[in-house]
């Protein structure tokens, strides 16, 4: 049997990190999500799910530690249905995901200087820090590579492959 759930949205607030009796961190967080579809054809809003997640450990630090508010966020887990007692005794279940692994959804915000996310307290993660695509952002290129910069020619015979 599966039980594998992979998520992409924006965080709804800060994650909330508590600690069990013998000291194991936990983050809760709830993340925004839309359907892609159109609920409504005619104002083309699609609905979005509000999904509580819940991380153990030191991904649990991880979090609490690089994701705030507004963050975009890819969640990889289980999905999880609890069972419990409300204050008058009424039987509730809630849903919940268990996360494995929590990756960045977007990189640096716009405006942040250098190579540091001011707007986050965390190491900026821009295109290149996700396996290479697209450009590096104009704060990663050294001055002299770009002063360096020259046209190569249309001629391919000299090339090795």
């Amino acid at each position: 049997m599966l039980n594998h759930i992979v998520l992409m949205g924006r965080l709804t607030r800060d994650p909330e990190l508590r600690r069990t009796g013998s000291g194991i961190p936990v983050t809760t967080f709830t993340l925004a999500v839309d359907r892609d579809f159109a609920s409504n054809r005619e104002t083309g809003e699609r609905e979005t799910d509000f999904i509580d997640i819940v991380t153990w450990r030191s991904t649990a630090e991880f979090v609490s530690k690089y994701f705030a508010k507004g963050r975009m966020a890819v969640v990889s887990g289980r999905l999880q249905i609890r069972n419990w007692n409300d204050k008058d005794g009424n039987k509730r279940r809630s849903a919940e995901v268990v996360a494995d692994n929590v990756y960045f959804g977007d990189s640096k915000r716009d405006g942040a200087a250098g190579g540091f996310d001011q707007t986050y307290g965390a190491p900026a993660y821009g295109a290149q820090g996700f396996g290479g695509y697209g450009q590096p952002a104009q704060s990663d290129v050294p001055s002299q590579a770009v002063s360096d910069f020259a046209m190569l020619e249309d001629d391919d015979s000299e090339l090795p492959f």
